[in-house]
């Protein structure tokens, strides 16, 4: 367990920078409320909450420990950790094709597409050539549909050769991994990796009774018309059932700090400390590398500091980070022993607000001048 320092007063001064940032970000209504964190030295520095989970002067008020949807930190908290862990028990390769896994990928595609080429590596690094985006949600209503429409979709680009974000990626992936495992993606997760690390907070699905105190992430006013609130936001991982490689996880500061403080353990100089890192020091390294094409910022299944980063310009070329589209992000200095989590529902009541992409790296700058 983490020695924690209380949200005390002494914090809030140390830290009040980022705090102003924070209660200025929710003034501009980039977000009702938001959970934070910061470890640093082996110890959680930080954990505190402002605002509400939503705007009205009524609804809850956030707490460190208020679990939201993450988003797009599936992308590493799961789907990533999952495939480091099957590597490093020699149960995956990750140079292996897709197309040996899913063959379907490489069944029927037109000549000159190079699908047969892209190996799970590309997946990670986002350099498979797969689009970025695709509403398979407006025209497939099942997991099946959607994921064959998902294997069926064509290259934009030769394998390896360009860095793109890709969702449809990580869907592909996530079904490769359950595939490895034998297992669903949140039945391995749960056992593996979350329990290990005792996160409790941490998982797929929210049971009913669970979702009103977990903020809602939007009004859905075109596809689903209800409040989106205890279930995942994402439309395509709600047609996979909530469970999928690319989004649909649920966590809290607390969790997701042991989360980073397991990552920064299994650096090699520090491993030795309380017992064996689930993690090994080499298998972090390998993923937190960046990869071709010449030019991209992504590691494997991470991405890393840019010059205009969410992390700010504080955190070292040796980190690495992830965001979530719900207003979520993680990130992790692994030279200099320090991670930060920001969780809000900046979605709410609509997608409309861009104003996060200002909040996180002032919030990350002030941080990193307080430590």
């Amino acid at each position: 367990m983490l020695a924690t320092t209380p949200e005390s007063a002494a914090a809030r001064k140390r830290f009040r920078a980022a705090y102003q940032a924070l209660d200025d970000a929710i003034a501009a209504r980039a977000f009702p409320g938001c959970a934070f964190g910061v470890l640093a030295g082996g110890t959680v520095a930080l954990e505190g909450a402002l605002g509400r989970f939503t705007y009205e002067d009524d609804a809850l008020s956030v707490t460190p420990e208020t679990v939201y949807d993450v988003a797009s930190l599936t992308k590493v908290i799961a789907t990533t950790s999952m495939a480091m862990l099957l590597a490093q028990r020699h149960m995956l390769d990750i140079d292996d094709l897709l197309g040996d896994w899913l063959p379907r990928f490489v069944v029927g595609r037109k000549a000159g597409d190079r699908g047969s080429e892209v190996r799970l590596r590309h997946l990670l690094a986002h350099s498979s050539g797969l689009p970025g985006y695709v509403e398979f949600f407006r025209n497939h209503s099942t997991p099946q549909a959607l994921l064959r429409a998902c294997l069926e979709l064509p290259l934009q680009a030769q394998p390896g050769t360009r860095a793109a974000y890709s969702d449809p990626g990580f869907i592909l992936l996530g079904k490769v991994l359950e595939i490895c495992a034998g297992e669903r993606l949140d039945v391995w997760t749960r056992r593996e990796l979350f329990a290990a690390l005792d996160l409790r907070a941490t998982g797929f699905c929210p049971p009913p009774d669970a979702r009103a105190s977990i903020p809602p992430t939007e009004d859905d006013t075109t596809w689903r018309h209800r409040r989106i609130q205890g279930e995942v936001q994402d439309e395509n991982a709600s047609v996979l059932g909530g469970v999928a490689g690319h989004a649909g996880l649920f966590s809290n500061v607390p969790d997701l700090l042991r989360f980073a403080a397991e990552i920064l353990r299994a650096r090699s100089e520090i491993a030795k400390d309380a017992g064996k890192p689930l993690f090994r020091p080499d298998i972090v390294a390998a993923f937190a590398e960046r990869q071709p094409p010449q030019g991209s910022l992504r590691a494997l299944g991470w991405d890393t500091p840019s010059e205009n980063s969410s992390s700010g310009t504080q955190f070292s070329p040796q980190s690495i980070g992830h965001l979530g589209y719900s207003g979520c992000s993680l990130w992790v200095d692994l030279k200099d022993g320090i991670a930060v989590v920001l969780l809000t529902n900046r979605t709410w009541p609509d997608r409309s607000s861009q104003l996060i992409r200002r909040v996180r790296p002032a919030f990350h700058d002030a941080i990193r001048a307080a430590l």
